[in-house]
């Protein structure tokens, strides 16, 4: 009898899991609902943000011809990789392999060894570094708010001259506070409000930029971008290198895009239904930034600023600037948390598997919150680390307060390994395909070309820090 019982039970796990139960997927997980419509909008929202207000001045560094070229080739190659990417989310079978549920798990699953510490080292620097960004556009945009109103009411007469660190400053305070909500990245209208205050700011920013063109009727800029005498040689090609970075930078999602394929229901296959997502989502995303960034330079020329946004601060109706400026920073302060939720995660769980008898690390104190059912659980040692973990992402951007070199850096540090490198690696040894073969040959060629637009962009933009510094005092930079 009971080896009947356990032939029954074999059998019965063995039967596909939508014929056992309608609520569950093959992994045992409650069923998915994604489909083409919203991984596109999950797509779309996790790559246009602060990227998208450099590219004025990216376009302006390359010209009219290799600022939209160099625009296309990176969606492309986006595009090719992250399609390499999608056939990865499965271990083995397309149909029935096993889930990967993160980008890191595909690696581990799918490459492992020291690739997985490599490419967990590189996306816990990339978030980090994102962090920093994130806090110095949040500054910046908060002054120009300052700036405008000050403007205005002086008539004009008053340059409105102020420092970065007190916005700063509040910025990190607001998010130490934010950092001790566990699980704040989980909130569900997070990723709504998100998606609502990018597509706001990035309307904004696209529609002064029309207005000012239709205004003045000429379109500024060059064929070849800004002009040798607005800059020395030297500077036009370290400039230029840097704007490479930007525009990678405004295209870095693959990080996120096994998480998003978690999301998708089977059948179809989730890679076929991913693929249609990636393309969609990238072709409306290279319109927009075609479009933004075009249009920023057609209206600033040379002179096109390093945050499109702050760039317009003087103009009128300075009130839709205003509103414009308030979207981003609403927008920063949840995209640091949902930036920093896997560095926080990451410490908190290596830390308590590290010292499981810690009073300090384990011990949380529960303490009541008027009108809300639940007790706030304090934990001192994420009371300590993720306060230090803001502050030290604000002093640092106190330090180098370089909106365009961050973003530049960035971009170049993310791009190669995380956008190309792993999914080519992972794609060549799920699909075996041999060595020498001509397909792994064009693979490895196109992994090489695009270490090589790393070096160089990332060289540009350490340059272009070094070159502010030159000129910079720390803890006081004006605008």
């Amino acid at each position: 009898m009971g080896d009947n019982q356990r032939q029954v039970f074999d059998v019965s796990m063995a039967i596909p899991s939508h014929n056992v139960s309608e609520c569950v997927d093959d992994d045992g997980r409650l069923k998915r609902t994604g489909t083409i419509c919203t991984a596109t909008a999950h797509i779309i929202t996790a790559v246009i943000g602060s990227g998208v207000l450099s590219l004025a001045w990216a376009i302006a560094q390359l010209g009219w011809i290799a600022g939209p070229a160099v625009m296309l080739l990176f969606s492309f190659v986006t595009y090719y990789t992250s399609s390499l990417l999608t056939d990865c989310y499965r271990t083995g079978d397309p149909v029935s392999g096993k889930r990967n549920y993160t980008y890191t798990d595909s690696v581990r699953s799918i490459l492992g060894g020291y690739k997985v510490k490599a490419c967990g080292l590189i996306q816990y620097l990339n978030l980090f570094g994102i962090s920093i960004g994130y806090t110095i556009a949040a500054s910046i945009s908060m002054m120009a708010i300052k700036r405008s109103n000050c403007f205005h009411e002086s008539g004009g007469k008053n340059p409105c001259h102020m420092s970065s660190n007190p916005y700063m400053i509040m910025f990190g305070v607001s998010e130490i506070l934010l950092s001790q909500i566990p699980d704040f990245d989980q909130i569900w209208w997070l990723s709504i409000v998100a998606a609502v205050m990018s597509f706001t700011y990035s309307g904004i920013g696209l529609g002064l930029g029309l207005a000012k063109v239709a205004a003045t009727g000429t379109f500024k800029g060059s064929l070849t971008g800004i002009s040798i005498g607005t800059v020395t040689q030297a500077q036009k090609i370290w400039r230029s290198l840097q704007a490479i970075g930007d525009i990678a930078f405004a295209y870095s999602f693959s990080v996120i895009l096994i998480e998003i394929q978690d999301t998708v229901k089977s059948p179809p296959e989730e890679a076929k239904t991913m693929k249609k997502a990636t393309k969609l989502s990238i072709a409306v995303t290279t319109v927009f930034y075609m479009l933004c960034g075009s249009m920023g330079y057609a209206s600033f020329g040379d002179f096109a600023p390093g945050n499109l946004l702050t760039g317009f601060g003087f103009f009128n109706p300075f009130w839709l600037l205003d509103i414009a400026n308030a979207a981003i920073i609403i927008h920063l302060v949840g995209a640091y948390q949902v930036f920093c939720q896997p560095i926080f995660a990451f410490i908190e769980k290596w830390a308590t598997q590290r010292w499981p008898e810690s009073y300090f690390i384990t011990k949380e104190f529960k303490i009541p919150v008027p009108s809300y059912r639940h007790p706030y659980k304090l934990n001192m040692f994420r009371l300590v680390w993720r306060t230090g973990f803001v502050m030290l992402t604000t002093v640092i951007s106190m330090l180098l307060p370089f909106f365009n070199d961050v973003v530049g850096i960035l971009g170049a540090l993310g791009f190669w390994p995380l956008t190309v490198y792993f999914p080519v690696e992972m794609y060549i040894q799920q699909k075996k395909i041999s060595k020498w073969s001509s397909r792994w040959i064009c693979l490895k060629m196109l992994s090489m070309a695009c270490l090589m637009i790393s070096i160089v962009a990332g060289a540009g933009s350490i340059v272009g820090v070094i070159l502010d510094l030159k000129v910079y005092k720390p803890f006081k930079t004006t605008y």
